[in-house]
């Protein structure tokens, strides 16, 4: 089910279970045909070896206490889909690759036998079932057991899903056709089996720890780093179905890589999986209700504005008070003595006559940026008449109270006025001496223009890393982990600290527990790290004078040298790995986007540790295999490679492997890579193949033989666990 859009798929809804009910045993009754059965981890297939299809069904179950009538439940396949409570309990016979739970196993027997419609007090058939390659003996001793003691069968045979699949796939066996190379691709594993006439060599197999399983877990992970806020619960299942339905392998991985650094090719390659959504019901409003509450807005703006006005000048007239406080206070040094000047000092909060004189020119120098400010956005003041003062020359005891205090506004007024005006010839000094730059690198420019270039570039290449550098060293500082922000606290903290630390611990080098307890973090997160510097608008501000010089008089250098149109490249390709919606776009916002992910997931296959597992890949393993045989042997393996299992699916797989296993072999050795022709269903067609033929007796371990040699007990043969080439 697709969306209109192209590349969207909506997440298929789950397919509510369906009564099954029991087949007739009336034909099968007394007749002591196999019941042949393929344990699969993740799906069981059974089934009597004259049917032409098996019954299929997931391998697990639940066991739950259903709230409405307090009594235990047993659910088993697809029903366990039923209900939340049921999904949370259920567990499969399996432990990865291990087979351990038997109460699973009891189960999923039970359910196979009932489906096939036996009545009867006992299973009077043989069974003919798979195991995993070099399966321990418990498990084999474990279900040998519920066989021969739980259900009574006559006989038990044991099988490799891989090695029935060839058999099935490569039958009538000619002579050229009893060799080759099988690559069994299982939920929890891959193994390799070399097969040579017709019997597999199991002591030079191999297995690597990785499967569909550990692929969808992959996925998974990645989809939830991808997507940490995601409205939806994405779940294992949801993992598993993207994995078989979008992911594919890539002849060359690296060279994919470098083709999805293009924006367009990533977003022409991501694949869109539609979660279900309600989506939200907007009332639309009259034009009268939308000019309403534009002219709202436009009202809280100017609010807004005249606040700020308001406070800007306040924050003004107090720092102008604060510089007149501490220049009367620099001015009382001359008239006290050194003691009484030091006490004085300390008692204003100053330590020495340098931190007093640094916070005079600190508020200097931000008056005289606020006042240019107000300049700059004052207009036409400069033809204004020069306000006038006239309680200045009025001595003070000829003044009344409220006369006083206008007297002290105006003389705040005309300081303000002062220097304003020495702002203005400062600035008009500073005009001057930039046109004196601008002519003189004019002439620069004019007389050597490749230097005069390569000098600004210089300048813009260190520009731009010094932005950068500041935006990493933030980005550090919001992760409270980073060593950048663990540095920066502790010298917060250490400047917080009242606490004196004696010589000798300083001297030891004693360890420094501050930021292990969240508390210490308390202090951080007073300090805000957020606020924008006036360092970063100069850098900004001469970036873009570079930028515009550059772009105005050198040739060489474009657009896409400049600092955004980097910033817009890196942007537009996080904008096709990951689109973002805006935040009223509820569908938008259901929406997983999958494209690097599509090959990085199988990519695990040939590269394990890119998934954190510590193993060889398939080429690796494959060329293990190979060398432990002849160049005549091996020449016959690879002539005849045969991939199978569910997870063998996945597009691409046969060129990939054929790729990987091309280079590793001699250049007139033939290799042929064919997949099996149903790698879900052709070990079951096998085993019921071969349980229908006189060959079959020989390898069952029959109820005496489990009497007297336990359940480990397994015959040996070319299909099974233990053969003659041990």
């Amino acid at each position: 089910m697709t969306t209109n859009e192209p590349n969207v798929t909506a997440l298929p809804l789950a397919d509510q279970p369906t009564a099954k009910f029991p087949d007739s045993y009336d034909h099968y009754r007394g007749s002591k045909t196999p019941i042949i059965i393929d344990n699969g981890s993740t799906t069981l297939r059974f089934g009597f070896s004259t049917t032409p299809t098996p019954h299929c069904g997931p391998n697990v179950i639940t066991k739950y206490k259903d709230r409405r009538t307090n009594r235990p439940v047993l659910l088993f396949g697809d029903a366990v889909e039923l209900e939340n409570n049921s999904r949370s309990q259920a567990k499969t016979p399996w432990e990865g690759d291990v087979l351990l739970n038997a109460d699973a196993l009891e189960c999923s027997l039970d359910y196979a036998f009932l489906r096939l419609g036996i009545d009867t007090e006992s299973v009077d058939h043989p069974v003919f079932m798979t195991e995993r390659i070099c399966s321990p003996l418990h498990s084999r001793a474990l279900t040998s057991e519920l066989l021969f003691e739980q259900y009574t069968v006559p006989n038990v045979a044991y099988c490799l899903d891989a090695m029935m699949s060839f058999y099935w796939n490569n039958r009538p066996l000619q002579e050229s056709q009893q060799d080759g190379l099988v690559f069994s691709f299982n939920s929890a594993s891959t193994s390799i089996i070399p097969v040579l006439g017709r019997k597999g060599i199991l002591s030079h197999a191999k297995r690597i720890p990785w499967g569909a399983m550990q692929s969808a877990d992959y996925l998974l992970k990645l989809v939830q780093l991808k997507y940490p806020t995601f409205s939806t619960r994405i779940t294992t299942n949801h993992a598993n179905w993207m994995y078989r339905t979008f992911c594919e392998f890539s002849d060359d991985y690296l060279a994919k890589l470098r083709r999805l650094k293009d924006p367009l090719e990533m977003q022409l390659a991501g694949r869109i999986v539609q979660f279900p959504y309600t989506a939200t019901v907007e009332v639309e409003k009259t034009e009268e209700e939308l000019a309403r509450l534009a002219e709202k807005r436009k009202e809280q703006g100017r609010k807004l504005q005249e606040i700020s006005a308001r406070v800007r000048g306040e924050k003004l007239l107090q720092k102008e008070n604060d510089l007149a406080y501490l220049t009367a206070l620099r001015e009382e040094r001359a008239t006290l003595g050194k003691r009484e000047w030091t006490t004085k000092l300390q008692s204003e909060g100053f330590d020495t006559d340098a931190i007093l004189d640094d916070s005079i020119k600190k508020l200097e120098q931000a008056l005289n940026k606020a006042r240019k400010k107000e300049i700059d956005g004052g207009g036409g003041e400069e033809n204004v008449e020069p306000p006038s003062f006239p309680l200045l020359d009025t001595p003070d005891e000829e003044l009344d109270e409220e006369q006083l205090k206008e007297k002290r506004k105006q003389r705040l007024a005309k300081a303000g006025y002062e220097a304003r005006i020495r702002a203005r010839k400062e600035k008009e000094r500073e005009r001057e001496e930039r046109a004196a730059e601008e002519k003189k690198e004019e002439e620069e420019r004019t007389r050597d223009l490749s230097g005069w270039s390569q000098k600004l570039r210089s300048e813009h290449e260190a520009a731009v890393l010094k932005i950068k550098d500041r935006n990493r060293r933030k980005a550090a500082l919001s992760d409270r982990k980073s060593a950048v922000a663990q540095a920066r606290m502790k010298s917060i903290a250490s400047l917080a600290n009242e606490e004196k630390v004696g010589r000798k611990k300083r001297k030891a080098g004693g360890d420094d527990m501050f930021g292990a307890n969240d508390d210490d973090w308390a202090i951080y997160r007073k300090i805000n790290i957020a606020a924008p510097s006036s360092d970063e608008e100069d850098d900004m501000a001469q970036l873009q004078t570079l930028e515009a010089k550059l772009l105005e008089h050198d040739p060489s250098f474009s657009t896409e040298h400049t600092y955004a149109a980097q910033i817009t490249k890196r942007s537009a390709l996080i904008s096709a790995f990951r689109p973002s919606y805006e935040e009223g776009d509820t569908e938008g916002r259901n929406r997983v986007h999958l494209n690097v992910e599509r090959w990085r997931v199988p990519e695990t296959y040939f590269q394990p540790p890119i998934a954190g597992v510590d193993s060889a890949g398939l080429a690796e393993v494959a060329q293990m295999v190979l060398a432990a045989f002849s160049e005549a042997e091996k020449a016959r393996l690879v002539k005849n490679v045969m991939v199978t299992g569910g997870p063998a699916q996945i597009p691409g797989l046969l060129p990939r492997l054929h790729a990987s296993l091309r280079p590793l072999l001699a250049p007139e050795m033939e290799l042929n890579v064919t997949a099996a022709a149903d790698p879900s269903l052709d070990a079951w067609h096998g085993m019921a193949h071969f349980a229908n033929m006189t060959d079959y007796t020989k390898i069952v371990v029959t109820k005496a033989e489990y009497d007297e040699h336990g359940g480990e007990r397994v015959k040996r043969w070319w299909g099974g666990n233990w053969n003659a080439a041990v």
